[in-house]
């Protein structure tokens, strides 16, 4: 992991080498960027990678506002925000969550689920703080409307704006971490499938100017995955803590159905009773019956899928604890001995000798002749 003293030197540009330093990789290939703003030269070519592109000044009440809306150029930001998730992914590797891990002394599976535990539940908490301040300050909580009204919403804030491309970025570098930090073959699948569905569902949103509808389903499906994360980090911290585990599980099913309802209400309702229903991708309007049932179609397949999954893993759990709970009844309890009565003989004990009660020496027994 990158930051961190070695005492082995690897060849360079191998495999192991490109695997312990693709963080100061691209530590490097940031401060190339940022070096690049200091010359008057080189400046465009450095914010290219740096701020968002295609700015335009709208007309407003109060003067005019500075709004966005995406291109090809959006690619180079994002990419240069993808070695930013990289390095912050080796930072909190190094520094958080082993320092952590070796005092819990856990088995490579576990260590492997605590890892990534870890790294979610930092993006999630940051992404569902920055997405609640950006939905409260654009007014999308206190006017549900807002989500289909206007569409399309082909101009976007700054802060809107700035938000996809960084989710967009952390998805993407989530990928060649899996190669390195030497993920199990078996943990590849199931990880390939949750980062896909998050990048076709916030790319979704993006290109077809859903952005408003997407910010309030990620804040709630963010939240979700931060309160499950964070229940198995106290897990593996302390085997018999289930209760956030318990709360997870009731919250789960009720951000589904708010997830669908949510789809439901502004595409099956909102957008249908727009009045430009024409399909035309040069003015950003998707909003034709086609588009709009292949749209529904995904969010309720993914949260079909997502809701199948929890049952089944829930299922299975329950008939765990129940086997368990079976099984140490059917070992039988270990039948206690019956006490041996231990004969005494009468009297008291004085200087190792038995004495009678009354002060005599206790009669002692004739040996019969053979």
């Amino acid at each position: 992991m990158a930051f961190r003293r070695r005492t082995k030197s690897y060849p360079l540009f191998s495999q192991e080498f490109v695997i312990h330093n693709h963080a100061d990789i691209g530590f490097c290939l940031v401060l190339c960027v940022l070096i690049g703003l200091m010359f008057e030269v080189t400046a465009k070519t450095a914010f290219l990678f740096i701020l968002p592109q295609y700015n335009v000044s709208l007309p407003t009440a109060d003067g005019e506002t500075v709004h966005y809306h995406y291109g090809p150029k959006d690619l180079v930001t994002i990419l240069f925000y993808i070695f930013i998730a990289i390095i912050l992914h080796a930072v909190v590797q190094e520094y958080i969550l082993d320092k952590i891990s070796k005092r819990l002394h856990l088995s490579k599976v576990k260590h492997s689920k605590f890892n990534e535990s870890g790294q979610l539940v930092v993006f999630h908490l940051s992404s569902v703080i920055w997405c609640f301040y950006v939905v409260v300050t654009e007014g999308y909580l206190t006017n549900p409307r807002s989500l289909w009204e206007d569409y399309p919403h082909v101009y976007l804030p700054f802060q809107v704006k700035f938000f996809y491309l960084c989710q967009l970025a952390y998805w993407l570098h989530a990928l060649p971490e899996l190669y390195f930090q030497k993920v199990r073959k078996e943990e590849i699948p199931r990880q390939l499938q949750y980062i896909c569905l998050y990048l076709v569902h916030i790319a979704g949103a993006y290109l077809l100017n859903l952005s408003r509808l997407g910010l309030i389903l990620l804040l709630l499906q963010y939240s979700t995955e931060f309160l499950f994360h964070m229940a198995r980090l106290f897990y593996f911290a302390d085997e018999n803590n289930e209760k956030l585990f318990n709360a997870w599980a009731a919250v789960f099913g009720v951000t589904r159905l708010f997830i669908l309802t949510l789809a439901v209400l502004a595409i099956g309702f909102g957008l249908a009773r727009m009045e430009n229903q024409a399909f035309d991708p040069e003015k950003g309007n998707f909003n034709t019956l086609p588009c709009r049932l292949c749209v529904l179609l995904l969010v309720c397949a993914a949260q079909a899928w997502l809701m199948w999954r929890f049952i089944h893993s829930q299922l299975r759990h329950w008939r765990e604890y129940w086997n368990e709970q079976s099984a140490k009844r059917r070992v039988p309890a270990a039948p206690r001995l019956p006490a041996r009565p231990v004969k005494r003989e009468c009297g008291y004990h004085e200087n190792g000798v038995v004495k009678a009660e009354n002060g005599t020496s206790p009669r002692t027994k004739k040996l019969k002749s053979p």
